[in-house]
């Protein structure tokens, strides 16, 4: 057993559960960083390790919403089961555009999309949506008049005017992911189409999506885990199936770093999840949109000065 590729699977499996709920690209990161970091594999296994270790990412989301997604708890009254039935439905519509549009071209896209320009590009472009779309709600949010709800700290202070962060949320039209309506899902699906493109972010089209149709943070965010479960398992199949039939074999080592990816991918994606969260809460996403295009930036300088 090589250590040193074990090692190389774990540091592929940090930035994968990292970048995987961040909306940062994990694809496009994955491909930057191979950049640099290649593992010593075939290029079959390679692009079959690159999907599929997000089956560990995936399963970090069914743990930490276990119970919002589990349809069974006893936990769960009549209404709650058929609510929680309500929402699988609605992640499943939200997911078809993605399938319809994606699985026909997935070949072309991985042979003509995954140069780091591209990537680059797109990291970018949508950084600069993310900065733009916040900015629109928070100043819409600022200009409306002095609301009558506020904060109080102590028993008879005078109320603190929220910030124009969490104003933009509190204005929101849909406040818990139960309020997303079928219209909705379905354009948040449609806006997850974009993420066909290396470096643009399946939770980073869902999430701008999302902000667009009136969802708040915290509900895009936990609806975009959400359709991360049909989507990327989907997407796992395929490229197994694509692996196995073109006539290869998973040996040991190769099956041993998979394993090691999703490992480490799951565990940094159930510590990055509840940071996300937590983070909506009280922060809007520009800090992400900020990154994005530093970091843009950086790769065209960087392999232009390669080139």
């Amino acid at each position: 057993m090589n250590l040193i590729e074990l090692a190389k699977a774990a540091v592929f499996g940090l930035v994968e559960g990292v970048t995987e709920w961040l909306p940062i690209s994990s694809t496009g990161h994955m491909l930057l960083l191979n950049q640099f970091l290649t593992l010593d594999v075939s290029e079959d296994f390679w692009n079959m390790f690159l999907v599929v270790i997000q089956l560990g990412a995936i399963l970090a989301v069914c743990v930490v919403f276990f119970g919002k997604l589990n349809p069974f708890s006893p936990r769960k009254g009549k209404a709650g089961r058929r609510a929680t039935w309500s929402l699988w439905a609605k992640t499943i519509v939200a997911c078809v555009p993605a399938a319809a549009v994606g699985i026909p071209i997935d070949d072309w896209m991985e042979e003509h999309l995954g140069s780091p320009f591209v990537i680059a590009a797109a990291l970018i472009v949508y950084g600069i949506a993310f900065i733009v779309i916040e900015t629109v709600r928070e100043r819409r949010a600022a200009a409306l008049p002095e609301p009558s709800r506020g904060r109080h700290f102590a028993a008879g202070a005078e109320p603190e005017r929220p910030s124009s962060t969490e104003l933009a949320d509190a204005e929101a039209r849909i406040q818990t992911v139960d309020d997303i309506d079928w219209k909705t899902a379905l354009g948040i699906g449609l806006f997850q189409v974009l993420s066909i493109v290396p470096g643009t972010s399946r939770s980073g089209s869902t999430i701008i999506g999302g902000l667009i149709l009136g969802c708040s943070r915290t509900v895009v965010a936990e609806f975009t885990f959400f359709l991360a479960i049909p989507v990327m398992f989907g997407a796992s199949a395929l490229r197994l199936v694509k692996f196995f039939l073109a006539g290869n074999a998973l040996s040991s080592p190769e099956a041993a770093i998979l394993g090691v990816g999703c490992g480490v991918a799951f565990v940094v994606s159930v510590a990055v999840i509840r940071f996300l969260m937590g983070f909506v809460r009280k922060h809007d996403f520009k800090p992400f949109g900020w990154y994005r295009i530093v970091l843009g930036a950086a790769v065209i300088a960087w392999f232009a000065l390669m080139g």
